[in-house]
């Protein structure tokens, strides 16, 4: 049974969903949620994989119970889990989506980091788009809308560092599109495979929110993927 608790990171408390595993043999792994999303949109994923190794789901900053320090960016999110991550294993996989995606990359690529494998759901090489406000939803957030404000303008216009970052990653990656029915263009997705060092690339027809729309499917590729022999 998931257990939740938070850990301090960079200067802010992470809320984390942790799921033991009775049979632990292979690499914990970490699940990064994409923009207004909290750990807990991972609990079908979760349940399966932590069969065999223990499941750590993170807000990310202005996300849940996560502190909502009203400063928000990638780089700095990224800073985040590069300073959570020792905390949970020294050797761990991860899994992002969307905004976790992009936060991942940028936790792979820094010094000494833990991560041996990547997954990115529907996550793609960022390109310059036309910008469009984004429309804050009716009702009580679980997230800090200060969060998308800040945060749409680096997605919509993105810095030139992008292309050299995913250049730099260099741990075994997947990275799933979610097909057609996703804003997010395949081309893109399958642009940031060939850019990685060690990159794969693989479509689930189930649009943006993949490990929602399509759980079983999207696991059993997690699963090719992470589950291979390691030292």
């Amino acid at each position: 049974m998931a257990y939740e608790h938070d850990l301090i990171a960079n200067g802010v408390s992470l809320a984390t969903r942790t799921w033991p595993s009775e049979h632990s043999s292979r690499r914990p792994v970490v699940l990064l949620a994409g923009t207004g999303a909290t750990a807990r949109d991972w609990d079908t994923v979760a349940d399966d994989l932590c069969r065999d190794r223990i499941v750590h789901a993170v807000n990310l900053r202005g996300h849940g119970t996560s502190t909502w320090p009203g400063r928000y960016s990638i780089e700095t999110m990224a800073a985040d889990i590069i300073d959570l991550l020792p905390q949970l294993a020294s050797d761990l996989d991860v899994i992002g989506h969307s905004l976790g995606g992009l936060v991942a990359c940028r936790a792979a690529v820094a010094a000494d980091t833990p991560i041996r494998r990547l997954v990115l759901e529907d996550v793609g090489v960022l390109h310059p788009r036309h910008p469009t406000a984004p429309t804050r939803p009716d009702g009580r957030l679980d997230f800090d809308w200060e969060m998308v404000q800040q945060i749409r303008p680096e997605i919509d216009a993105p810095d030139t560092s992008w292309t050299r970052i995913v250049q730099m990653i260099t741990v075994p990656t997947l990275a799933i599109s979610g097909g057609e029915t996703s804003f997010v263009p395949a081309e893109h997705v399958r642009e940031l495979t060939e850019s990685v060092a060690d990159g794969t690339f693989t479509t689930i027809d189930a649009g943006h929110l993949i490990h929602e729309n399509a759980p079983e499917e999207f696991v059993r590729a997690v699963r090719a993927h992470l589950d291979v022999p390691h030292p």
